[in-house]
């Protein structure tokens, strides 16, 4: 991801986390960090989603995933949770942590096709009744049934 992405990653940030999204100056500071790593995924020159990590080796942490709603159940999500997966490997990070709502069952239902497992929660933590589900993969590996997926 570049600085130039940043507006139509917005777009789809907006769209999909309606009530808690990243503000642009959010997506810039990110940028700015050295341990951060963000990926676009395009179809035809269009961004259509987005992932970032947080990777300190020997720690790595999945920051977000944004597929735009019309272009789901495509495998681009899988494809942006292998590069994440392939960059955290790269800088020898030894896992890779991140938080999901509880009630994604999609997301939940990939992250587990690539063998992350529940090890905690927050309580309530994105609404009343909506946790934070605290997944892990640890040895980190590409473990997709469907080879990370398609673009």
């Amino acid at each position: 991801m570049h600085w130039w992405d940043i507006p139509a990653v917005h777009v789809i940030e907006t769209a999909i986390f309606a009530t808690d999204p990243w503000s642009i100056e959010q997506f810039w500071s990110e940028l700015a960090q050295p341990t951060r790593h963000y990926f676009v995924a395009e179809i035809d020159g269009a961004i259509v989603g987005y992932a970032g990590s947080f990777v300190l080796s020997p720690e790595a942490d999945v920051q977000t995933v944004g597929v735009a709603a019309d272009q789901r159940g495509r495998g681009i999500g899988a494809v942006l949770l292998t590069t994440l997966i392939e960059q955290a490997i790269q800088a020898q990070a030894a896992q890779l942590i991140l938080e999901v709502r509880s009630d994604n069952a999609a997301a939940i239902a990939m992250y587990q096709r690539f063998g992350f497992e529940r090890i905690s929660s927050r309580p309530n933590y994105y609404a009343p009744g909506i946790d934070a589900m605290i997944m892990r993969l640890r040895p980190l590996a590409i473990n997709s049934t469907d080879g990370g997926g398609q673009q």
